[in-house]
């Protein structure tokens, strides 16, 4: 599917896995491999953004991907994401849907929600939320597809 398909009906929290439609070269092309990996991988989607105006030109619509962390002794260090454009020639699937009943940590802000964090239970979303100290995100609970919880119950932080 295009990257426009994922804006419109991929729901934040979902693993999107992307491709350039090229073979995976051997191991020992570094170089070829490296490329490669930058045009096929996998990420959680975590922001949706629209189309922005400028004076000059207008960004198309977006979406990213948090793709992994890096750290050290617990520490996260450094956050890989990658962000799409509508107008990408990657074709892009989504891999897995976040399940009913997960919960979504969400941070709105600029015009935008943005999924911080997705967990298993409110619980464990609030556990999460008391140590990575986010005071003003707030929780939405992944509804099923008979319209249960539809749209999410919206719970203050």
């Amino acid at each position: 599917m295009s990257a426009t398909t994922i804006i419109d009906t991929a729901p934040l929290g979902a693993l999107i896995r992307y491709t350039d439609g090229s073979p995976k070269p051997p191991a020992r092309f570094t170089k070829k491999l490296a490329a490669w990996e930058r045009s096929n991988g996998v990420g959680r989607l975590v922001k949706k953004e629209p189309p922005r105006l400028y004076a000059t030109w207008t960004a198309p619509a977006s979406f990213t991907l948090h793709e992994g962390n890096f750290s050290s002794d617990g520490v996260i260090l450094v956050t890989i994401m990658r962000s799409h454009s509508a107008d990408s020639t990657l074709v892009f699937e989504v891999a897995e849907e976040p399940k009913p009943g997960q919960v979504r940590v969400l941070l709105d802000f600029g015009g935008n929600t943005e999924l911080l964090h997705l967990a298993e239970s409110v619980a464990a979303a609030e556990l999460w939320i008391a140590k990575e100290g986010y005071s003003n995100a707030r929780l939405e609970i992944v509804g099923d597809e008979d319209g249960e919880r539809a749209g999410g119950a919206d719970l203050a932080a």
